[in-house]
């Protein structure tokens, strides 16, 4: 499952197809404890099953990129029965010294994948009432045509 998560995120397409990305992996307590304290919301970080930081490298619309690895990887964990929740460092170089990773190295987000407390159902409510559920903004305040 978890290959298959970051595999999900390895084949996303990106600029040039430079894949300027690699991926941290935070699976052991101490690992994520230590990066927690550098995250936005530590508490979904700590009761994660693992986590997987998006790095980003060169120059390039590496922030873009690195958000449509980590839809993928969502979707991918979606489909095998894994909840995921994405998080953000306010300060990128204590996130940098955490990860282990280099100052020439960009720490763009980090999501993290666990199983939900009660099974998820998604056929129990048709796509239309997924829609009127979801609390976003009106499609028609969103979607102008021209």
């Amino acid at each position: 499952m978890q290959r298959r998560i970051l595999e999900a995120g390895r084949l996303s397409g990106s600029s040039a197809n430079k894949q300027q990305w690699r991926f941290v992996v935070v699976e052991s307590e101490d690992a994520k404890q230590r990066v927690s304290e550098t995250v936005y919301v530590p508490a979904n970080f700590t009761t994660s099953a693992f986590s997987v930081a998006v790095v980003t490298y060169g120059k390039g619309p590496g922030g873009f990129d690195a958000g449509r690895v980590a839809q993928n990887m969502m979707l991918a964990a979606w489909n095998e029965g894994v909840g995921s929740c994405p998080n953000a460092w306010p300060d990128r170089d204590a996130a940098r010294a955490a990860l282990g990773v280099g100052e020439d190295e960009d720490p763009i987000i980090v999501v993290s994948f666990g199983y939900p407390a009660k099974p998820v159902d998604p056929e129990r409510r048709s796509p239309e009432e997924w829609i009127a559920a979801a609390n976003r903004k009106p499609f028609d305040e969103l979607v102008t045509r021209i």
